[in-house]
């Protein structure tokens, strides 16, 4: 009894008759072959489309560090609190936490008038998974005493990230404390 299969060849159907041990030829091996390896080739294509897709989520969330530091040295609160989703939230360290695109302003605006400048932030990690990505970085940033003289503060923050309908990646969560980063 002859039973009759079909393979995929490149755009065309193929009727192949196996013969007892298997197919007709060495031809016909290869192209089986390559029609078994279609899975690998498609989940080694993916992992480099999501290595890539993690890069550039990496570089369009350094770029947005370099914004936002910009911004807030600049004394432009409205700027860093636009980076921030509507319903953003800031945890600072022995603070309450603040919620909302304009709170997260307003709590910008206080440290920008409390004489805060001269913001460093460093990405040490960003991962991605769809809409949302976290990053773990460090930062530095001149503070000024009670006698107004200023000193430099370093410390460490996880922010976690979330893309907009629009593309851009914006602050969700925003937490940080003081101490080295490493």
């Amino acid at each position: 009894m002859r039973i009759a299969q079909k393979i995929w060849r490149v755009g065309e159907i193929e009727e192949i008759t196996p013969k007892k041990g298997g197919c007709r030829s060495a031809k016909r091996e290869d192209e089986m072959r390559l029609v078994k390896s279609f899975p690998f080739a498609a989940v080694l294509l993916l992992s480099f489309a999501l290595s890539a897709t993690a890069q550039s989520a990496r570089k369009e969330i350094e770029a947005a560090l370099t914004k936002f530091t910009d911004a807030f040295n600049s004394g432009n609160a409205a700027a860093v609190g636009q980076m921030y989703t509507e319903d953003a939230a800031v945890l600072p360290p022995d603070g309450k936490r603040v919620d909302g695109r304009k709170g997260v302003e307003e709590f910008w605006q206080g440290a920008i008038k409390g004489g805060m400048k001269n913001l460093t932030l460093k990405a040490l990690e960003v991962e991605e998974s769809a809409n949302l990505a976290y990053e773990v970085g460090a930062f530095t940033l001149d503070v000024p005493s009670k006698a107004g003289a200023l000193s430099t503060v370093a410390g460490k923050y996880i922010v976690v990230w979330k893309k907009g309908d629009d593309g851009t990646w914006r602050l969700h969560r925003d937490i940080w404390n003081l101490g080295a980063a490493q």
